[in-house]
């Protein structure tokens, strides 16, 4: 490969369309973002097997990533009025987020200063933050409010014995948390991922679904399974009908990136033209065996009446708005990942993925799939978490309709990648330059925070 095929903007290309062709064709203009592409080249260095496998490692993201990061804990739903606390746990660690005054959210080590104990295990309202072991009670700011047998405390000074705090800050309706209090402002670290979502509103939504699911992986690896479609013609072979999986689009960024797939367009791999009701049944999950749920009109294209279907799909929830939403918008799968661990979808696709490890285990992890939905009036509860039975289907959570099943494809190949990389005889695994460049570009990020020498990686 020459240098001006590896940089940035000439990375090789899989056949069939580019998704910018394919936006050119569509009814309506998108938003600039979504014409601007963004690729990246990141090395053609492995990805050491260590990175998945290793304690050693785990231990590692423990002290420089979690410790240092902004990360998602919870949305501004879950604790709605003052003195509601939240209970957000990550890789052995947990936090508690309260609503402290109407318009104020303070985190804390979620930890009683006499003896250790949790202050909270589960989401309550309180008026103060008492320990149940022996009642030393701290203000919503933190402030310590009551000290039980004063007496016999005198190295204690009440003013000076308030709780650790973390940094906190929200951005469309998502709570985020940081430990380091010298951290950048959240605004700057999420940088032009702001203005990527200011159109498509995700705090005026409402957590329609929250299902959650333990996997035997690393959290990485389970994340990664999320980050291309380059698996789409093994694992969900359903979809090369109408999902352009290898002539995807991979955008990156910052501290964050973007994969855009198009619907509307057959697999570049595919050997047969399907016609646009084929496409419109693949899209709606229809089986080969079944009759089609919705008849394509005559001289329409999957695209532009997919697109309709969409806009009034959303009417009841946004109004006129859907009207602005454009075919791209409704029908593709555009999925962002933000640094570390949180994937929010474009548009009114609604679905948002959070992946973390499971305790302060390097070899288990839980992914979280929330649904955030519009609606009207006021703003509906959010759903508890639904946790999935070990080892059992995302099909018992019915609320993610056909997106269980396809969960499920994912869900062979998780468990089993893990068990590869721990008896794997080689130490590296050769990742695609641009179809799993947001993979590499994670990466890329990961060895900055953990700060892994580069050149050391690259031998």
């Amino acid at each position: 490969m020459t240098t001006a095929e590896r940089d940035g903007s000439s990375l090789r290309r899989g056949p069939g369309p580019s998704y910018t062709d394919i936006l050119n064709q569509d009814s309506r203009t998108v938003p600039e973002h979504m014409m601007v592409e963004s690729p990246g080249f990141f090395g053609e260095r492995d990805i050491p097997v260590e990175r998945y496998t290793t304690r050693e490692f785990h231990e590692l993201e423990k002290t420089k990533l979690w410790n240092r990061v902004w990360q998602m804990a919870c949305r501004e739903e879950n604790i709605p009025e003052v003195g509601d606390t939240y209970v957000y746990d990550i890789a052995g660690r947990s936090i508690v987020v309260v609503r402290s005054a109407p318009d104020e959210i303070r985190a804390f080590w979620n930890v009683c200063r006499h003896r250790g104990r949790q202050l909270c295990t589960f989401p309550e309202r309180v008026e103060v933050l008492r320990c149940p072991f022996h009642g030393f009670a701290w203000k919503l700011d933190g402030s310590l409010a009551y000290l039980p047998a004063r007496w016999d405390f005198p190295q204690i000074e009440f003013s000076n014995f308030n709780l650790f705090s973390l940094k906190v800050d929200t951005w469309e309706g998502f709570v985020f948390v940081n430990p380091d209090n010298e951290c950048e402002p959240l605004e700057e670290f999420l940088g032009d991922v702001a203005l990527h979502f200011q159109e498509w509103n995700l705090k005026d939504r409402y957590i329609e679904a929250q299902v959650a699911k333990v996997y035997d992986a690393n959290w990485k690896v389970v994340q990664e399974a999320f980050m291309e479609a380059f698996h789409v013609a093994l694992t969900h072979p359903q979809q090369l009908t109408r999902l352009g999986d290898t002539n995807s689009r991979y955008d990156t960024y910052d501290n964050f990136s973007r994969s855009m797939h198009a619907s509307g367009t057959p697999s570049p791999s595919l050997k047969w033209q399907p016609t646009e009701q084929e496409m419109l049944d693949s899209l709606l999950d229809v089986r080969i065996d079944e009759d089609p749920q919705v008849l394509m009109p005559d001289g329409r294209t999957l695209r532009d009446f997919g697109g309709d279907l969409g806009r009034e799909s959303l009417r009841g929830g946004i109004g006129d708005m859907a009207d602005k939403l454009t075919d791209a918008e409704l029908v593709d799968a555009i999925d962002y990942t933000i640094f570390p661990n949180l994937h929010p979808w474009a548009a009114y696709q609604r679905v948002v993925y959070r992946f973390r490890p499971h305790g302060d285990r390097h070899d288990k992890a839980v992914m979280e799939v929330f649904l955030l939905s519009p609606f009207t009036g006021e703003r509906p509860p959010p759903a508890d978490v639904q946790w999935i039975s070990d080892g059992g289907s995302w099909t018992e959570a019915t609320s993610l309709g056909i997106t269980a099943r396809i969960l499920d494809q994912d869900s062979t190949n998780i468990a089993a990648v893990q068990r590869g990389l721990e008896t794997a005889p080689m130490d590296g695994l050769p990742m695609a330059l641009y179809q799993e460049s947001k993979i590499r570009h994670f990466h890329d990020l990961l060895e900055r925070w953990l700060d892994i020498d580069q050149e050391e990686a690259t031998s």
